[in-house]
């Protein structure tokens, strides 16, 4: 086993190119996926996905490809998420490469007309996003629950 306690960290970022035009490319697929909630659209809400996909559900479910995503959000829509609604603040962009970026959201419930239903967020998600020729593409997706106070 090696010694890591000694290693100093990279610190692991892009500089290399103006990712200007990458943080609003990243910002529409959030958005995307807002309204896909909101609206209830399955076929919308795979729209960025990358065919071979990774996403972790706030339920703990793990869908692996676009077909299986577009297959557990048309249940989830049809039940329990029917009448469930959401405002998207996200949080941070990050490239550790140039083509590769981080993103962080968190989630608001809200009404059907987008009210606030409560001040703090209900669910953080992590995007992790590949650009391929010229396009970003989610590859992975994990939506988590955020725990209530007592």
């Amino acid at each position: 086993m090696s010694d890591t306690a000694h290693v100093t960290a990279p610190v692991i970022e892009d500089n290399t190119v103006d990712h200007t035009a990458d943080r609003a490319a990243i910002e529409r697929i959030i958005g995307t996926v807002q309204t896909a909630f909101n609206t209830n659209d399955a076929e919308l809400l795979v729209s960025d996905l990358a065919q071979n996909a990774l996403v972790g559900n706030a339920v703990g479910m793990l869908a692996q490809g676009r077909d299986a995503v577009h297959a557990a959000s048309e249940i989830g829509f049809a039940g329990f998420l029917k009448d469930q609604y959401a405002r998207y603040d996200i949080k941070s962009i990050v490239f550790p490469q140039p083509n590769t970026a981080l993103a962080h959201k968190v989630a608001y419930e809200t009404t059907a007309d987008g009210e606030l239903v409560d001040t703090e967020p209900a669910m953080i998600a992590l995007y992790v996003l590949v650009k391929e020729n010229g396009r970003w593409w989610v590859v992975a997706r994990q939506n988590t629950l955020i725990p209530r106070a007592a």
